[in-house]
């Protein structure tokens, strides 16, 4: 192999441990996004839209789930890459997103 070679087989592994250690920083991050994804994936849009009507106050968990996400702003980052394709799919689906 050439020197390019090697260079390129090299920032292949760097990038691919540097997602496992990214996806290992947050394990209640990854829990808490993969509850939510999990919420939209199995409710019906008739659920959705009656909890939407409903919308009782955040628990303290959610809230203090939300000041995280606010103050850091890797963190959001992580679970709006995990939630947004699924959520706003189920939305539009749903037509609660014009």
């Amino acid at each position: 192999m050439s020197k390019r070679s090697y260079l390129v087989v090299l920032l292949l592994a760097m990038l691919c441990v540097t997602a496992a250690v990214s996806q290992q920083q947050h394990p209640v991050l990854d829990a808490v996004a993969n509850k939510v994804v999990q919420k939209y994936q199995t409710s019906t849009c008739q659920q959705l839209m009656m909890q939407k009507a409903q919308k009782q106050p955040p628990s303290a968990g959610e809230q203090k789930a939300m000041e995280m996400l606010k103050t850091d702003e890797q963190m959001r980052h992580e679970f709006v890459s995990i939630v947004a394709d699924q959520v706003v799919d189920k939305l539009i689906q749903c037509g609660m997103i014009p």
